[in-house]
């Protein structure tokens, strides 16, 4: 190797001229040096790595094979490591219904070009020493401290060589393996040595990466108050490096994720819960499944270095004001200055600066009583359109204060809350405005301008707005009753009133997208629109007084579109709603028996599994022994089936084989338990019970939440009863009778001992 490079050498300096051509030799150079000195990495199978030239970016699709996946979600697609040309679109998640709606890409958001950047070539012995250290650490069971010492010293080699061996493909990966396993002062040392170079560092595929995985060692030993001094200290040099030029790093895909992940450590939360965006959990707050604001809540434990928080997010704005209408409309950015929202929560003076800023605000600072001086109003309304701004200005709402939020409703989107409905990225916003709502005033505001309007909204496909009305007017409890009879007349009128309104909203998409609505039928095969399930749930929800025609429609459904419901993965959910709503137990065993002579097939269906157990539960004794009759011949398919062990032991299947009779004496004992506990415990006006009807039917009136967790205690309780034939409150009196008998036996027993002790020893 050296003799080739001794005859290469008097070639490379005649070539200097020629600068092209001479890094193009390098590379050639380069590559029988990671053959031969870099053995080490054939182990960890990177084949066709070069330390010193990777794949353009329009390489990317056709160079990343052969390459092993690594930790931290990297891609495995390379770029050149010298000029930072990579702008690959990361997704971004609003987190709200219908957000397929929503273009994941704003075509008018360019990336903000950033200034090039040319690392120095590692020279081979440096590429043959961290080669062999991986050889020495990597799929090695070494000492904890050994293993300390050795990424401690391998990290002190990279003093001055910070940036050419973080952005370099193959050695970043050792760099990531060596922070994870130093103490805290090579740690925070190695961070320090970054800072000159921390912005270009960030911005690379490679270099952010190390970064990050430096953050996520950092915090694990946030949980030593003592070590709080050194890490701040190498934080606030890393923030220096940061608020010179922010605008570059926020708009830059790498760099974006590297700043959330340094506000997460501000912050003191875990950086996989705060980088959090997935549209499940966004929805099931809008749709009041989860606790108003959890996600707020569990984003403010006591912060870390708020001081350090307040002053970096203060810089770093000021130095990018000027850049405002451009962090605005870029997407990375907008994601930064997000979780910037998230980590002030609980900080309204803070907040409430910031996002005067990030509305645009051209005045020092706000007056009482006109919070959005200085701010251009209609330019809000053009920025909501935007795809990035849409996601900011919904973080804006969600961490507002109410002050603030009530002028945004009042004196910006005060009516055009219809025409924002209608567009494919405002409409986001308009779910915002309805699922933070603080007041019924302002439900009154918003179901003004969209209650007579939710017919158009489903045309237009824009469901999701519809949704979040309805959830707020639930958690307000205001306009719940007009909400429900809005959606109900505007799918369904005429003759096919009301018995076509459950049908419909299960197939939102179909019916709406049909052209002759007046003849439309259950589309069979056809899978069940999500949202309208959710719709569903959410109804049946409420009191049942409000929603008889709900109610009248359900149960007005044909055999085979219950069935067929059942065993979709959306309808199921709906039918379960259903099942533990408040409704009477007579009507809820309407729907159960038009399951009749189908229960087995449905108890090992995936889905159906689930319906089967919420029809037991809403079931009379008849109907119980029906279902538990229908999946006896099924017990073998039942045990290998996901759902089925769990079934065979709720519904006692096995006991019902032996002993039918023993078994009907259970149910009714059980029943009869519940029955005697809830006339004691219950509300007054629950305490008439019908004949032949299980608890759903005597307690309609009572809190669905308080209803579970009454039979969880008692059919816990139960499970001892389940082989003896009388009555459950007489099987525990008798129980407690005979322990106590056998206890006054133990102790006369004791007595007469120790007195005839006594005895021998006088």
């Amino acid at each position: 190797m050296l003799l080739v490079l001794r005859q290469i050498t008097p070639l490379r300096t005649t070539l200097q001229k020629n600068h092209h051509f001479l890094l193009r030799l390098a590379a050639l150079i380069a590559v029988p040096m990671v053959s031969v000195g870099l053995h080490a990495l054939v182990s960890r199978k990177h084949r066709g790595c070069d330390l010193t030239e990777q794949p353009t970016a329009w390489e990317n699709q056709t160079n990343n094979q052969g390459v092993r996946k690594r930790t931290m979600g990297r891609k495995t697609s390379k770029k050149h490591a010298g000029v930072n040309t990579d702008y690959t679109v990361e997704s971004v998640s609003g987190g709200n219904a219908d957000d397929n709606d929503r273009p994941h890409k704003d075509k008018k958001t360019t990336p903000v070009p950033q200034t090039s950047f040319l690392r120095k070539q590692i020279d081979p012995e440096t590429a043959k020493y961290f080669a062999e250290i991986a050889n020495a650490i990597e799929g090695t069971e070494i000492d904890p401290e050994e293993r300390s010492v050795i990424c401690g010293n391998a990290l002190e080699e990279t003093r001055g060589k910070e940036a050419e061996l973080a952005t370099d493909y193959i050695i970043s990966h050792t760099l990531q393996t060596l922070l994870e396993g130093c103490s805290l002062d090579h740690l925070c040392t190695f961070l320090q040595s970054c800072a000159k170079n921390f912005s270009h560092i960030a911005a690379d595929r490679s270099g952010s990466h190390v970064v990050e995985t430096a953050l996520k060692s950092l915090s694990f030993h946030l949980q030593d108050n003592e070590n709080h001094s050194l890490i701040e200290h190498a934080l606030k040099k890393i923030c220096k490096a940061i608020v010179v030029n922010p605008v570059d790093i926020m708009c830059n895909c790498h760099g974006s994720h590297v700043l959330r992940s340094l506000l997460c450590l501000f912050k003191g939360v875990p950086l996989e819960e705060f980088h959090s965006t997935k549209s499940s959990v966004g929805l099931a707050e809008r749709l009041n499944l989860k606790a108003p604001h959890a996600k707020n809540v569990s984003l403010q434990p006591v912060q870390i270095f708020p001081s350090l928080l307040k002053k970096f997010v203060s810089e770093m704005l000021n130095t990018a004001s000027e850049d405002i209408s451009k962090l605005q409309m870029n997407q990375y950015s907008s994601l930064v200055l997000q979780t910037v929202l998230k980590s002030l929560a609980g900080n309204e003076q803070e907040l409430l600066h910031l996002i005067r800023v990030l509305l645009g605000s051209s005045a020092g600072s706000a007056n009482a009583g006109n919070l959005l001086e200085g701010i251009p109003i209609r330019n809000i309304l053009r920025l909501v359109e935007e795809t990035a701004y849409s996601h900011l200005m919904e973080a804006i709402l969600e961490f507002a204060p109410e002050t603030l939020y009530d002028e945004l409703l009042t004196k910006v989107f005060r009516k055009s809350l219809f025409r924002m409905s209608s567009h494919h990225c405002a409409n986001f916003v308009v779910q915002a405005l309805a699922s933070h709502a603080k007041s019924q005033d302002h439900m009154d505001l918003i179901w003004e301008e969209l209650g007579t309007k939710f017919r158009d909204l489903f045309e237009m496909g824009k469901s999701g707005v519809v949704v979040s009305v309805l959830a707020a007017t639930q958690r307000l409890h205001s306009h719940e009753h007009e909400c429900c009879q809005a959606i109900a007349a505007s799918v369904c009128t005429g003759d096919e009133f009301p018995k076509g309104i459950v049908p419909r909203i299960l197939f939102l998409e179909n019916f709406f997208c049909s052209r002759d609505k007046s003849n439309w039928s259950w589309p069979h095969g056809t899978k069940i629109h999500v949202v309208g399930s959710l719709i569903l749930q959410s109804i049946f929800r409420l009191p049942s007084e409000l929603i008889q025609v709900y109610i009248t429609s359900i149960t007005s459904l044909e055999e085979h579109h219950v069935l067929e419901a059942s065993k979709d993965p959306s309808g199921s959910r709906f039918i379960e709603s259903f099942l533990n709503s408040n409704i009477s137990g007579k009507q809820k065993r309407k729907l159960v028996a038009k399951l009749r002579g189908h229960f087995g097939e449905l108890s090992v269906h995936p889905f159906g599994s689930f319906t089967v157990e919420k029809c037991f539960t809403a079931s009379n004794l008849n109907l119980r022994e029906t279902i538990v009759s229908e999946m006896l011949p099924l017990q073998p398919e039942l045990s290998k089936s996901k759902q089925g062990p769990y079934l065979l032991r709720k519904l006692d299947i096995d006991g019902f084989a032996r002993q039918p009779d023993l078994w009907k004496s259970r149910q009714a004992s059980q029943q009869s338990a519940l029955k005697e506990f809830y006339a004691t415990f219950g509300p007054k006006e629950t305490k008439s019970f019908e004949k032949e009807s299980f608890l759903a039917d005597t307690v309609s009136k009572s809190k669905p939440g308080k209803l579970k967790d009454i039979r969880k205690e008692i059919e816990t309780t139960l499970a001892s009863a389940k082989t003896s034939i009388t009555p459950f409150l007489a099987h525990q009196v008798s129980k407690k009778v005979k322990r106590s008998k056998d206890e006054k036996k133990r102790h006369r027993k004791d007595g007469e001992s120790e007195s005839k002790r006594k005895k021998i020893k006088v």
